[in-house]
């Protein structure tokens, strides 16, 4: 079951309008400062600068954009969908990250495990009240454990990277956008139009993304009967998808509840973001917290 919150003041308190000028500055909210730059010295999600990762990022989405397809995503639903694959808790899923690294990343090469914490940590900071955004902020990368060998290995292309819908057009604010012309999709009438086999305001719920971590802990904690509110697995399913809630592409897609959601994924998206750096999280110090939040939100044990 999950449950629906209110929507976030966006008023003096903690606006948008607030989010937006203090960004300028560097500084969200309560205090969190965002860096200019990113781990390796450069503004973050830019896929153009040359520099030791970018060929591998550039060529992790060239592998993504051919194979991505209706049908792919399709199989992977169907065959990860029945959560038949492990089962443990949500800490032993973090401390299973520990090894990995996000390789479609531009920002960050430390282990997963950093991400998440140091993303909890600033969100806390500026919303100490919001706890269930606090743990979303810990568990939004789970789905990552799909590149580990108990979850069959599956490549870096099929689990990380941004996401975007699949059987429809491939909008043009995707991320090296033009390998998708090596896709099949690209060229089938029944999948290549605004639309495709989508309607007007059907809901994102309805709509097949690009496989991969986040639609994967979506399912997971969709299925294992987690009562965060429906706000917090709309950030899981939909935090890489960037066409939307950076570009403000396939809003055509979107019902009433996904605009309402929306606002809290755009609050979440820039600690998602800015919080990657190369400061240390101490995780003993801050685990009892974060495990007293697993209690109330999940199962003690999980089907993956």
């Amino acid at each position: 079951m999950t449950i629906l919150i209110d929507q976030p003041d966006f008023g003096i308190e903690a606006g948008f309008n607030k989010a937006d000028d203090v960004e300028k500055e560097g500084v969200l909210n309560g205090g969190f400062m965002m860096p200019h730059t990113n781990s390796f010295g450069h503004t973050f999600r830019d896929y153009h600068v040359e520099s030791e990762r970018q060929q591998g990022v550039e060529n992790f989405y060239r592998t993504n954009h051919i194979n991505q397809t209706y049908d792919f995503v399709k199989r992977m639903r169907e065959e990860y969908g029945n959560l038949d694959k492990v089962e443990m808790s949500i800490w032993e899923c973090c401390e299973l990250l520990n090894d990995v690294v996000d390789e479609s990343d531009p920002d960050l090469d430390e282990p997963q495990i950093e991400h998440l914490l140091q993303t909890a940590e600033a969100i806390r900071k500026d919303y100490p009240d919001e706890d269930w955004l606090h743990l979303t902020g810990l568990i939004h990368d789970l789905g990552k454990v799909l590149l580990h060998p108990s979850f069959g290995g599956l490549p870096q292309w099929a689990v990380v990277g941004d996401t975007y819908p699949v059987g429809c057009a491939f909008d043009k604010s995707i991320v090296h956008h033009k390998y998708f012309e090596e896709n099949p999709d690209y060229h089938n009438p029944a999948y290549n139009t605004k639309y495709g086999v989508y309607s007007e305001g059907c809901g994102l719920n309805n709509v097949m993304m690009s496989w991969g971590h986040d639609d994967y802990m979506y399912l997971v904690a969709k299925e294992n009967n987690t009562t965060l509110p429906s706000a917090a697995l709309f950030i899981i399913r939909y935090h890489s998808f960037y066409a939307l809630h950076r570009s403000g592409s396939y809003k055509q897609l979107m019902n009433g509840e996904d605009v309402e959601n929306l606002k809290w994924l755009e609050v979440f998206n820039k600690y998602d973001l800015y919080s990657k750096s190369k400061v240390r999280i101490d995780v003993e110090k801050v685990k009892p917290y974060y495990l007293s939040l697993i209690e109330k939100y999940f199962p003690a044990k999980l089907r993956w």
